[in-house]
């Protein structure tokens, strides 16, 4: 059996294992010039406080950035669409940093200036991998700034999407409504003081005068904070649907003329308190619940996926070109690694094309010199030419996004709005009875006792425990991994009955194979040699098995790679041979799965089985869901892993292998049709058009903002095995919900005994409204936070 050789020593740096090859520099040990290079910059700088911070904080410098990258930055409208504010000497810029992880990242940006004085100012947000960077462009170019950060570890994620879009944020009308309501909340609060305590009559002039400022004080809630609640209640009844702010709206609203009636009849101080009070508690918790989920953008289409330019041969030239300006006929110089933006005819090189993440399939394809290469697919093996025969915005991959791009039908309304219904209309009854019970007692009393009964059922108690539950189950979410596009999410991941998965990416992870060897017992020189052989290669298995193996050197006489076939060469007067069966055995290729076969001085001695390399998480959170839910996997790759599968999931699990887009469409549509509730796990463009269709897509990720298909949540990689404990704190969302809705009732059925009775004076109501929030605010924020922590999330 075949084992991995590799050293034992990690590099300072990255803290990665140094393979055969060990950098020495001072009484340190280095993977690579890279690591190195980079150490070097920080030490000759003083920055070295930089490793101090965290163990091997840095990031592999192996791979290296090729150095005309950025050089479409140097073009001006490019730059220009980039940079937020340019004056003589001052460029302001905002970059998404993928690689920051830590605290010693953020030492070391903030100190960037210390490296170079081109760098005036660097702001790190770390929650959302950005940084604001104020540089001289006198002194420093903005490719130069790029580059800068790329040297130290840190290359900035330029996607063609950012020419066209700002990331979401909190709307910055909303603070503004927010701090108002909480202004005038406070000091009418204050005011109102000597009505609670009984003091008006000492002086009758501060009296009228506190109860004018309150009435002041509130015409900014009405008429600029509760906008919120009016355009959502409008746009509801629009659409002859009673939501939860249609009955907030009469609420405020009879609250404040109330108030009103009562201060210009001289007939008491009103209740600003409690109307001012609805508006800014409900604020605080839209708020909160917004700034959950604020920078991260779940509305992608394919532009977020592809780099701002790339390099167009022109009269042997190079010349970086933005994508949009791309036209067919033009030779695109694609390097390794980066994907290709239009459909175009193969002229020059080998391509070994990934298309794991438009068609779901795991290994790359090999396209010879005149084939036609899909958008979409990315290069992993050397650089290529590419004569384009469509346009960016006509290629295959665009084609696949706008089949996604199909409005998805209503996700659903929250239970909290059809509660919120019957609860009007039980509101509505009471202060009916009451008004005609009055109109034949005490014709003076109509007034008073109906609007007190609008005033004191207000619905706001339900609205505010379910913004500030879902706003904390949204951070208990985020937290851990999980970032939902909005609440309503929620409630669609609690009434799932069915999962899908993607395999591809989503089950397995695409860069790492499980490797496993058949055959006749290898020698440790033999393992070498293999693996010296295998590095003279750039395909995808070639690489696999040097990741399995261990980066090893041995000088290689005679090499000879064959495409699609295979690789042979002497190592130290030894024949070696990797390849497929029909290669090195001469038969046909009958095997399922993938194999390598490997030869010794023209002996077969056996074959390297490459399988996907499932998450280790994943073999659990199976078994965990298994009986609670009908689980199906659906894989655009082929059924070698079906025995894997059927053992890890169960042999009740759906099994479709060689699935298309189209297919994993039709499957959820069936699905559905049966009466489902759905949610889709994938990662690709294969599965976008499934994640929308899905009652609940869930979209993983390596990181939080990039490289993800439109969906209703994105969850780290890292987090996947948590997917059941987010399911059942999901459930106990709405069982938190009503507890809070039960106890806003407690308090409703105290205030409506005074306001039949007409007698709801602004003491008690200022005592039961803000009492009601609080308390609601509290068991919601404690109930949700103990939960989360039985589940251990």
């Amino acid at each position: 059996m075949a084992t991995k050789l590799q050293e034992q020593i990690s590099c300072y740096h990255c803290g990665e294992t140094c393979a055969e090859t060990i950098i020495p520099f001072e009484d340190k040990s280095f993977c690579c010039e890279g690591c190195k290079m980079v150490y070097q910059l920080l030490n000759q700088h003083e920055l070295c406080e930089y490793y101090d911070l965290n163990k091997n904080p840095g990031l592999s410098q192996r791979i290296k950035v090729r150095k005309d990258k950025f050089a479409f930055l140097e073009d001006p409208g490019i730059e220009q669409q980039l940079i937020h504010f340019k004056d003589a000497t001052n460029t302001h810029v905002n970059f998404y940093l993928p690689h920051i992880h830590c605290s010693s990242c953020l030492y070391l940006l903030e100190n960037l200036h210390k490296i170079n004085t081109g760098v005036i100012k660097v702001t790190v947000q770390f929650t959302r991998k950005e940084v604001d960077v104020i540089f001289d462009h006198t002194k420093i170019s903005l490719r130069g700034v790029a580059e800068l950060l790329t040297s130290i570890g840190y290359e900035p994620y330029i996607s063609l999407q950012q020419l066209n879009k700002a990331k979401p944020r909190i709307p910055r009308t909303m603070i503004y409504q927010l701090g108002v309501a909480g202004f005038c909340f406070a000091n009418i609060m204050l005011m109102s003081f000597p009505e609670y305590l009984g003091l008006e009559h000492a002086e009758k002039n501060l009296q009228y005068a506190f109860r004018y400022l309150n009435l002041i004080l509130a015409l900014p809630i009405l008429l600029f904070s509760a906008q919120p609640f009016y355009n959502s209640a409008w746009k509801s009844l629009k659409h002859r649907f009673l939501n939860i702010d249609a009955p907030i709206v009469l609420a405020i609203w009879v609250t404040f003329f109330r108030s009103v009636v009562e201060v210009l009849t001289d007939t008491g101080g009103g209740y600003f308190d409690s109307f001012a009070g609805i508006v800014f508690f409900m604020l605080i918790g839209r708020v909160l619940q917004d700034k959950t989920y604020q920078s991260l953008s779940f509305e992608r289409d394919y532009t977020s996926y592809f780099p701002i330019a790339v390099t167009v041969l022109k009269e042997d030239k190079e010349v970086p070109t933005a994508l949009p300006q791309i036209k067919p006929g033009d030779t695109l110089l694609i390097h390794q690694d980066e994907l290709i933006p239009a459909d175009g005819i193969l002229t020059r090189g080998r391509a070994y094309i990934d298309y794991s993440f438009v068609t779901g399939e795991s290994i790359p394809v090999l396209k010879e010199v005149g084939e036609i290469i899909y958008a979409g697919g990315k290069q992993t093996a050397g650089t290529i030419e590419l004569l384009t025969i469509k346009e960016v915005a006509q290629s295959y991959l665009t084609r696949l996004w706008n089949q996604a791009e199909k409005q998805p039908e209503e996700k659903g309304v929250s239970f909290v709005h059809l509660l919120s219904r019957y609860f009007t209309y039980i509101v509505f009854t009471i202060a009916i009875l009451t008004g005609l019970y009055w109109w034949v007692q005490d014709p003076s009393k109509i007034w008073p006792a109906v609007t007190a009964i609008l005033i004191i059922a207000c619905p706001c108690a339900l609205l505010l425990s379910n913004t500030f539950t879902n706003g904390t189950i949204l951070r208990i979410f985020s937290r851990n991994g999980l970032y939902l596009r909005n609440a309503q999410a929620i409630e669609e991941m609690a009434a799932i009955d069915q999962i899908v998965f993607d395999k591809t990416g989503t089950l397995t992870t695409t860069t790492r194979h499980a490797v496993e060897y058949e055959g006749d017992p290898l020698s440790d020189s033999d393992l070498i040699a293999l693996a010296s052989l295998a590095n003279g290669s750039r395909h995808p298995l070639s690489r696999a098995l040097v990741q399995h193996l261990g980066q090893h050197r041995k000088p290689v006489d005679q090499f000879r790679e064959r495409i699609g076939k295979g690789l042979e060469g002497w190592i130290y007067g030894t024949r070696y041979a990797l390849g497929s069966q029909s290669f090195i055995t001469g038969m046909k290729n009958l095997s399922s799965g993938t194999r390598v076969y490997v030869s010794v001085d023209n002996q077969v001695k056996g074959y390297f089985q490459f399988h996907n390399f499932y998450r280790e998480e994943v073999n659990a959170l199976l078994a965990r869901i298994r009986p609670d839910y009908e689980l199906a996997v659906i894989s655009g790759d082929n059924d070698a892993e079906r025995p894997e599968l059927e053992r890890m999931a169960g042999k009740k699990t759906i099994l479709l292998f060689n699935q298309q887009p189209q297919d994993k469409l039709r499957y959820i549509e069936i699905e559905k049709e049966k009466g489902k509730k759905l949610m889709m796990v994938g990662d690709g463009l294969n599965d976008a058009i499934a994640l929308q269709e899905s009652n609940m897509g869930i979209a993983i990720a390596e990181n939080s903002n990039s490289f993800t298909p439109a969906s209703d949540g994105i969850l780290d990689a890292a987090s996947l095995g948590k997917l059941d404990r987010f399911l059942q704190l999901a459930k106990g969302n709405r069982q938190v919900v009503m507890a809070s809705f039960v106890m806003s009732i407690i308090y409703n059925i105290i205030g409506l005994y005074f306001a039949v009775q007409g007698d709801l004076s602004p003491l008690i109501a200022a005592i039961l409204m803000p009492s009601s929030s609080i308390s609601i605010i509290l068991l919601t924020y404690g109930a949700s936070n103990l939960y989360a922590h039985k589940l251990k999330l």
